[in-house]
């Protein structure tokens, strides 16, 4: 397949679960697969503390220019590309793929809310929701982060590839 259509969740999920095997392309792991419609929605959070202030935080979080230095669960992966409208109705797409170039998606999605500096949601092309808050905590900002678990991969996978995303943002909201 040239060009490979999965949503975000699948690859924060792959790469949490198993990093090796997926990056070196074995397909011989075992995940649960759930069909839709047999499990209750699950929303899943995430979250951590950025030490700057809010402005900073909401600008690395949403500019495209810096949305391609941190959106990654893993070093094998990047971002080569980011377009975002950051308005009610506007969309959002990442490019994520790995770095060898073995694979890729684009990841997107359209803005339901926006309140600047403090509170976005959005629907993911799945029709799945997430939602993130920024608030002043201190010298830095709270950052939480929910969103509806997809039904191909077990919650906790999910949750450590998101996890894995939000503390790269840190990290690099932090360090420049």
């Amino acid at each position: 397949m040239s060009h490979l259509t999965l949503s975000l969740s699948f690859l924060h999920s792959v790469c949490f679960k198993n990093v090796l095997d997926f990056c070196i392309g074995k397909t011989n792991t075992n995940y649960k697969t759930f069909k839709m419609g047999t499990m209750e929605q699950t929303t899943v959070t995430i979250e951590t503390t950025v030490n700057a202030p809010v402005k900073k935080v909401w600008e690395y979080f949403n500019e495209p220019k810096h949305i391609t230095k941190w959106n990654y669960a893993i070093d094998t992966w990047h971002s080569p590309r980011a377009e975002n409208d950051l308005r009610p109705g506007g969309k959002i797409s990442v490019r994520m793929e790995a770095k060898d170039g073995s694979m890729g998606f684009d990841f997107g999605g359209v803005y339901d809310v926006v309140t600047p500096h403090e509170y976005i949601e959005y629907t993911l092309g799945d029709g799945r929701k997430v939602k993130i808050s920024f608030s002043s905590e201190g010298n830095g900002t709270r950052l939480v982060e929910s969103f509806d678990a997809e039904t191909e991969n077990p919650v906790e996978m999910q949750r450590g590839g998101w996890q894995a995303i939000l503390d790269n943002f840190k990290k690099y909201t932090e360090s420049n």
